[in-house]
Formats: C-alpha cells, sequence, structure tokens
C-alpha cells in the first residue's frame, strides 16, 4: 500500500470514504423510513435478493417443494440493497440488522420472523425435518458445516469480494490478505469433499444448501472473473460438487428467484414459465458469458 493510515485516537464516520455503498452504510442501525412490507397470500413470505445469502434460502425453498412438501410455498419479494429497501421500517421489524435475507412464517396463530441465512435454514430444516439428520453425530456434522460456512462468508464477501471488486481504490495488502482466506476455505472443502460426497458425509444437507452459492459464485467466474485470479480450477473436488448442485432442479430455480437475470419477485410456481428456458439448463454458464 502507498498510503499509510495512522488511526485518530477516536473514530468518526467520514460518509465521503465508502465507495459505491457510501450512501448506504452507517455506524448505526435502526429504520431510516416509514414502509410497511408487503404480504402474499402463502404460508412464508420471504423479503430477499438474489446475493448468495439470499439464494441460500430460495434454493432451500425451491428443494422443499420439489421434494413434494406443498406447505413450504412461499412469497418472494425484491429487497433493492442498493435502494435502501433494507431500512424500511417493516424490514427492520423483521430483522433488526437490515440484511437480507428475511423470512416471516404466516402459518401459525402469530407470525414468526426470522433473520440471519442460516438461522432461516435452521428453522426450515427442523420446521419441516427436512436436510437435518435428527441422531447423532451426522447432526452435529451438518450443524458444524453450517457453522463454518456461515463464519466464512464475511471474509469471502465482505472480505476478499470487497477488496477485489468494489472497493474505490485496489490496494495489495487487503486483497492478498482475503486472496488467501478464500483460497484456504476452498482448500478446506475441497480436502472434505475428497472423501465425502457432501459437505457432512453421504448426504446433501443445510450444510450444502449454505455453501453452494457462496463456492459456486467464486467458482463460476463471480467478482469479475475472480476464479482465475484464484485459481479455483485447482480444487477438483469442489468443482464435482459445485456442478452436481447446480443440475439440481431447486437449485436452478432457487437462484432465479430475486435475481437480475431470472424473477424480480415470484409467487407462484408457474412464474418460472415466463423465464428463457436457456436459464434452466442443468450446467451452468460462466458469470458474465
Amino acid at each position: 500500500m502507498t498510503d499509510a493510515y495512522t488511526p485518530p485516537e477516536v473514530w468518526t464516520h467520514d460518509p465521503a470514504n465508502g465507495g459505491r455503498f457510501a450512501g448506504l452504510n452507517r455506524p448505526t442501525a435502526g429504520a431510516r423510513e416509514d414502509k410497511a412490507l408487503p404480504v402474499g397470500e402463502h404460508p412464508f413470505q420471504l423479503y430477499s435478493l438474489g446475493t448468495p445469502n439470499g439464494i441460500k434460502v430460495t434454493v432451500m425453498l425451491e428443494e422443499l417443494l420439489a421434494a413434494g412438501y406443498s406447505e413450504a410455498e412461499y412469497d418472494a419479494w425484491r429487497i433493492s440493497i442498493m435502494d435502501g429497501d433494507q431500512f424500511g421500517s417493516g424490514f427492520v421489524e423483521v430483522n433488526p440488522n437490515s440484511k437480507i435475507p428475511a423470512l416471516v412464517d404466516r402459518s401459525g396463530a402469530e407470525p414468526v420472523p426470522v433473520f440471519e441465512s442460516g438461522a432461516i435454514l435452521l428453522y426450515l430444516a427442523e420446521r419441516f425435518d427436512f436436510l437435518l439428520p435428527r441422531t447423532q453425530p451426522a447432526r452435529t456434522r451438518v450443524m458444524s458445516w453450517l457453522m463454518w460456512q456461515m463464519g466464512s462468508a464475511p471474509l469471502i464477501g465482505g472480505g476478499f469480494g470487497h477488496f477485489y471488486a468494489y472497493a474505490p481504490e485496489k490496494y495489495k495488502y487487503p486483497i492478498d490478505r482475503y486472496a488467501m482466506e478464500t483460497k484456504r476455505l476452498f482448500s478446506v472443502a475441497d480436502a472434505q469433499l475428497a472423501r465425502n460426497e457432501y459437505l457432512a458425509g453421504a448426504d446433501y444437507s443445510i450444510a450444502d444448501v449454505a455453501a453452494y452459492p457462496w463456492l459456486s459464485m467464486l467458482f463460476h467466474g463471480g467478482y469479475g472473473g475472480a476464479d482465475v485470479f484464484l485459481a479455483l480450477h485447482e480444487y477438483e473436488h469442489v468443482a464435482r460438487w459445485v456442478k452436481a448442485i447446480d443440475a439440481r432442479p431447486g437449485a436452478i430455480r432457487g437462484r432465479l428467484v430475486n435475481a437480475a437475470d431470472g424473477l424480480a419477485e415470484r409467487h407462484a410456481a408457474s412464474d418460472f414459465d415466463t423465464l428463457d428456458r436457456a436459464l434452466f439448463d442443468p450446467v451452468r454458464q460462466r458469470i458474465g458469458a
């Protein structure tokens, strides 16, 4: 880095020093406008965006529906984070942390709000007894790999992705720091997948649902072709796992919900009929191709 920074005794917020996100990010929480959330007719109301964290939940819901759990029908409402939708009062009431995704289960007498993608996956898995083993030690293995992903995502997204693709200026130290950590995480996954079909063992689980959107996004060229920069072709077992999940109908549909090249909103299975059939190819195309 060419510009050394000496931190002041007490940090203060510089709203001009945020690059692409300067108009959004603040060091305070809470609603910034009075704005109610829309509510559809299905038991589950999802407020999200087609980012890796959002895709976790839409893949889970579409996997449930593909497995015959009709009670998992949902409405997916697009939350435009660049427009600040996550700071509306209705969204903040569901998720005080103002991050997507947020889910409300309206199937019971009282609505149940759930936030944080891992918590939503766990809630749905327990609610439907799906993709989460009942017995030990299999259950703990799934939970361990789920938490591994939850702890890893900030290093990939807010770390590598931010400094490599979004920061107003590129500096060697933070890019090197988070490139190293991202490759280490791929190495962890590759070693595990060399021994197992899926992250927690022989069976597909919520651990795979959680990790897939992040690892596959990078593997397929996210962050402006970062797969080349990170030499992700080296991880052959991750590649096998990504391609296998790529082809799952639930994963294909889940990737298209609240997505720029898919459905802005999803309210019925028939909504997918409006999309170009090429988007449903089981062989996923490189991002930007």
